[in-house]
């Protein structure tokens, strides 16, 4: 079996039938006409059979499970159908709002142009918000998805008027450090750039039933660029 050095270093855990890995942003879990890096394409590279069991948005960090087989493919595909799995995203959101597991329950329809809207016409979609910590401007969530629409957290956070930061698609607003430590300066002749690069969304942790029985349950830290913009927002709270 050939080894990838780089997809080793993002394996979390691993057994005879899952590998999960903590995904780092900016690149596609499935095949991407723009960009010839997927975590399929790397996965296959250490595992000729993997299949990968569900996707992250290619700017979405954090963990992404991977098949080993084609029957633990199915044993994990029919828990995401039947909603069996449970998945915790962290997200950190523009201004600041207190929810203790509020419900957004609102159909999600799929537009040709790669984005979602709210409509009567889409699918059944449902997520629960849960405020972990709020900032001078910001806040931090917990949030549940029962199902796993394009786009989900992001399109029901606009719902609670709190788009996620860095989301622009959705309605949300770059981080400049500027905005928070005021005598921040930038090298003369250059422009300040957003903390974070993409949206401020983290797959923390998800937890199923392995092929063989018991839990499989896992975290994934977060990865540099969430953890500096939560470091800038702490120092900043007042």
């Amino acid at each position: 079996m050939a080894k990838n050095s780089g997809f080793s270093d993002l394996i979390i855990k691993e057994d005879q039938d899952y590998i999960l890995i903590n995904k780092p942003p900016f690149i596609s879990t499935l095949d991407d006409r723009n960009d010839p890096a997927n975590i399929l394409a790397m996965a296959r590279e250490y595992e000729p059979e993997a299949q990968v069991c569900h996707r992250l948005d290619k700017e979405t960090s954090g963990i992404l499970v991977i098949a080993r087989n084609a029957e633990a493919y199915r044993h994990l595909s029919m828990q995401f159908e039947h909603r069996e799995v449970k998945k915790i995203y962290h997200a950190v959101s523009d201004g600041v709002h207190h929810y203790i597991n509020e419900e957004v329950t609102a159909p999600i329809l799929k537009l040709s142009d790669g984005t979602v809207r709210i409509s009567g016409k889409g699918k059944e979609a449902t997520t629960f918000f849960t405020t972990m910590e709020v900032f001078a401007r910001h806040t931090l969530f917990e949030c549940r998805p029962l199902t796993g629409r394009m786009h989900q957290i992001r399109i029901h956070l606009t719902c609670l008027q709190a788009p996620i930061t860095g989301d622009t698609l959705y309605g949300g607003k770059p981080f400049f450090v500027s905005s928070v430590k005021r005598d921040f300066r930038v090298k003369k002749g250059t422009e300040e750039q957003p903390l974070i690069k993409r949206l401020a969304l983290h797959a923390f942790s998800l937890e199923f039933e392995g092929l063989h029985g018991g839990k499989v349950s896992v975290q994934a830290p977060y990865p540099k660029d969430f953890t500096a913009l939560l470091r800038q927002l702490s120092s900043h709270k007042g």
